[in-house]
């Protein structure tokens, strides 16, 4: 039995620790966040037959921590997005065809210069009839330009409407992301906050069994109340892992849209506690009619396809263009002939294009474009009784957070002061174990409730925003 006993030794010394804790009601930084700055965590060993706290591996950051507001994160969120990148170039290149369809309408220069030779037979045309003589110069700048086009003109019109559809997705991507940002901003403030109920509501409960202990030993309590007490430290030290963990799976997810490389050292400013007044619903059914991304998407779709029909509508006009010619087409290359004639000078011609037939392929696009412009006007009135109806299931939403704060509030000030009565109460000999274990297990849950009642508020703004723009 000696070396089992000489390997108990050290564990038994080992079990003497008691984890650390904070007092009630202080705020402590959370330990994930510690963990970020590369700080090294020992977990402690509890006393026989409590649970031992799991403490998460530090995480190596690749640079110096940086606590950031939600701007912040906002901004950063814009630099890094893939779906607003993607929007964003969507845009531009929908700005340079509008630009490329626009300089179609517009006439053209262009130097154009020639050398033809024609194995000579004796004539002044050569081998080959159509050519003029052995030798043919061209050296001529000539001017193009489109008198009336109706195709070219209802596509610019068509490529304006695109721009403006892409502008448009890319200020949607842009609220999207807003409104992302946002939800996991407040998610990881609600887990900060969670992390430290969790260590307030753990330092209670050993309190609890500190008192529990001594009234056992002073002959005042049953042992039942120990045993309740030690299984309320073993569930807070349960919430608190749990708490840590939230956190940490928050932040590195969180990490991704914040910064180029992972694993980026980080907190955040909690203004939970400040978040925007909500203005009247008709202020918010106006703004949202002004800037709604979704609407703007759905009408400038319906322009494009209006643009579009105009377009194969168009196929079926004549158009006209012209040619200037300025320049050399001559035998040699000179600006007089033997004769002394000029060989240097100008012609012009212009053309009528009529089309005839051509088997039915512009009445097909005729009639695919009407199908699409049905399509976009479905969609626009779709978009608009959505609209209608996310203004009222976000701002209901939004309403009712806002309502419940000051009773998350009051519930847990309450629950504190339950607490507070309840355990003197006990002390006094007036309460059982049980009813301070019930108080504890409600104080645990306000917190947590109020926490995650400030979060909704803040995403059912974010949501709102999404319609309406920041308010």
């Amino acid at each position: 039995m000696k070396p089992h006993f000489a390997l108990l030794a050290p564990l038994a010394a080992a079990l003497a620790q008691t984890p650390p804790v904070s007092p009630p009601g202080q705020q402590q930084r959370p330990p994930a966040v510690e963990s970020q700055r590369g700080a090294q965590q020992t977990a402690p060993v509890p006393p026989p037959g409590e649970m031992p706290q799991v403490v998460l591996p530090p995480i190596t950051p690749s640079g110096p921590s940086i606590n950031l507001t939600l701007q912040q994160a906002l901004q950063r969120a814009g630099l890094y997005s893939q779906q607003v990148y993607s929007a964003q170039f969507a845009a531009q290149l929908a700005r340079e065809d509008a630009v490329q369809a626009k300089a179609a309408l517009l006439p053209t220069v262009n130097g154009f210069s020639q050398f033809i030779y024609t194995q000579p037979n004796g004539t002044p045309s050569g081998i080959f009839v159509s050519n003029d003589g052995p030798h043919v110069y061209n050296e001529q700048a000539i001017v193009h330009g489109e008198i009336y086009n109706p195709v070219k003109l209802a596509d610019y019109r068509r490529v304006q409407a695109i721009e403006a559809v892409t502008r448009a997705k890319a200020d949607l991507a842009s609220r999207g992301l807003i409104a992302t940002v946002t939800q996991n901003y407040y998610t990881m403030v609600a887990n900060q906050r969670k992390i430290a109920n969790a260590q307030a509501s753990l330092a209670e409960a050993q309190q609890f069994l500190d008192i529990t202990r001594k009234q056992e030993a002073g002959g005042e309590a049953a042992h039942a109340d120990v045993v309740k007490a030690l299984i309320q430290v073993q569930q807070r030290q349960r919430d608190l892992m749990d708490a840590q963990v939230n956190y940490e799976k928050a932040r590195v997810g969180f990490a991704v849209l914040l910064f180029p490389d992972y694993g980026h050292a980080f907190t955040l400013a909690d203004d939970l506690e400040t978040a925007p007044t909500l203005p009247p619903f008709s202020e918010i059914q106006a703004m949202a009619a002004r800037s709604s991304p979704d609407l703007r998407v759905a009408q400038a779709t319906v322009r494009q396809q209006t643009s579009a029909l105009s377009s194969a509508r168009a196929a079926y006009l004549p158009s006209v263009s012209f040619d200037y010619f300025y320049g050399i087409n001559a035998n040699q290359f000179a600006l007089h002939n033997h004769d002394g004639q000029n060989l240097l000078g100008p012609v012009a011609q212009a053309q009528l294009t009529v089309p005839v037939w051509n088997w039915g392929t512009n009445r097909s696009k005729v009639k695919q474009a009407q199908i699409n412009l049905q399509q976009a006007r479905n969609d626009l009135s779709f978009a608009q009784r959505n609209l209608l109806s996310e203004e009222e299931s976000f701002y209901l939403d939004a309403q009712v957070a806002s309502a419940q704060l000051a009773s998350l509030k009051s519930t847990e000030d309450l629950s504190v002061e339950n607490l507070r009565l309840t355990r003197l109460r006990y002390t006094a000999g007036e309460a059982i174990a049980q009813e301070v274990v019930d108080a504890q297990v409600q104080l645990v849950g306000a917190r947590n409730a109020y926490a995650d009642g400030l979060v909704r508020y803040r995403v059912a703004i974010a949501n709102l925003q999404t319609l309406t723009g920041v308010f």
